[in-house]
């Protein structure tokens, strides 16, 4: 009983008085602590992946990633920590000090008071190795790890920087943002090479459609943005279109993003190419000015030169050249085209690229829409776009641009199918 008393009176004495603690963990990416102003000891914790190690006598040192940075942070653990466990590619928490490096090559490293092992990573049977520059070829065959190297990352970092951008210049620039659909019935570009939608099982009615007219994945959202543009003076809109052409080639894929704009009260071409122009120059200077170590890296490793024609696209206008000149350009930038002549059409050639923009004003009269229509025999399908023109129509036109077409020209990246998280192409659908 006595002793009983005393345990009690000496729990109540060790409640009443605080118990030191450490001062929770704060939880950083490896960006922002690379970025850390004040290295001076402040406990963090920062999760990510082994992308080195090296073992001393009495020291340990890793490089950690999450993918918000193209540098790693360098992790300082005393040699008691070395494992098998810790090796490229394994998955790790580390919680210690953030101070000042002694070392020129970085400004901060992490302490480390705890390591624990995420997920383990078998480095003889994992497909990427340590120090190799793995070519882009081969990273193709491994859709999901080639993200975890360094190349694919950058790519991956300018490609969600650019998505930014150009939301960013519509915004400013007063257009609204409007969701196109990715299922339609209209065949807006008149290329017949469509996906056809319907359902995985036979519904009751073989000769019926789901949708009671045959349904496709878009090929663009140009109709749905004219219809837009009888309300909204500036629209745009983002996403993927789809395109079933049996094609191969470092240019072509079966799905891909489009960035599309039209304009209301449009009345020159002069003034889309301004739009045009200014989309280019002001994402892509946002793009090189928060992604200026993946820029460089691809411009060093896989693009050299690029740099220099880039600044050059970014000080000069935009030349304006004819349609012979760029039947020519045509012919050397692409193995397989088609070029359209229309009235009030622009395209705008990037050398290596091919067509990155194309944009038109879009024809307005009724009668000859009406005309043109008839003889398609597509006068009923179409008699909401003729209403367009009967009620309150105005002079309006619009561009698109190709997403990864642009990655690739501010990259210089060679095959499209390396600027896109999953490629889909012909026999082609991993994943």
């Amino acid at each position: 009983m006595f002793g009983a008393r005393c345990l009690l009176r000496a729990l109540r004495s060790c409640s009443s008085v605080p118990c030191p603690r450490h001062k929770p963990s704060t939880k950083l990416s490896v960006r922002d602590a690379l970025g850390a102003q004040n290295a001076n000891g402040e406990r963090v914790k920062v999760q990510g992946w082994i992308r080195s190690v090296r073992s001393q006598k009495e020291v340990l040192f890793l490089h950690v990633n999450d993918g918000s940075s193209l540098e790693s942070l360098q992790v300082v653990a005393d040699s008691s920590f070395d494992s098998r466990e810790l090796a490229f590619g394994s998955s790790v928490e580390v919680q210690g000090q953030l101070v000042k490096s002694p070392s020129k090559r970085q400004n901060v490293e992490l302490k480390a008071e705890k390591i624990e092992v995420v997920g383990n990573c078998d480095v003889k049977a994992f497909p990427l190795k340590y120090k190799e520059r793995h070519p882009l070829e081969y990273l193709r065959q491994y859709p999901h790890l080639r993200c975890r190297t360094n190349v694919l990352g950058s790519i991956l970092r300018v490609r969600s920087e650019a998505t930014a951008a150009v939301h960013s210049f519509f915004k400013d620039s007063g257009f609204v943002h409007i969701h196109t659909p990715v299922i339609t019935s209209n065949d807006c570009e008149g290329a017949g090479e469509l996906f056809q939608v319907e359902p995985s099982s036979k519904i009751k009615v073989p000769d019926e459609n789901f949708f009671n007219v045959p349904a496709f994945l878009t090929v663009s959202g140009q109709l749905h943005l004219e219809v837009m543009s009888g309300a909204f003076t500036q629209v745009f809109t983002f996403g993927p279109t789809f395109r079933a052409e049996n094609s191969q080639t470092r240019r072509h894929l079966a799905e891909f993003y489009m960035v599309e704009a039209e304009i209301s009260f449009l009345e020159s071409l002069q003034d889309l190419m301004q739009v045009m122009e200014g989309l280019f120059k002001t994402a892509t200077r946002a793009v090189l000015a928060s992604c200026q170590e993946d820029v460089e890296l691809c411009h060093k490793f896989i693009a050299p030169g690029q740099k220099d024609r880039l600044e050059h696209m970014l000080k000069h206008n935009f030349l304006v050249i004819s349609y012979t000149e760029a039947v020519e350009i045509l012919k050397q930038a692409s193995e397989n085209f088609t070029f359209t002549p229309e009235v009030a059409a622009v395209d705008l050639l990037v050398p290596g690229v091919g067509e990155l923009f194309g944009g038109s004003l879009r024809e307005e009269r009724y009668h000859f829409l009406e005309q043109r229509l008839a003889r398609l025999g597509l006068q009923e399908a179409y008699q909401w776009y003729l209403d367009l023109r009967r009620f309150g129509s105005v002079p309006h036109g619009g561009f698109g641009m190709g997403f990864e077409r642009y990655l690739q020209c501010i990259l210089g990246i060679d095959n499209i199918k390396d600027v896109i998280p999953f490629p889909r192409f012909t026999h082609s659908c991993l994943l």
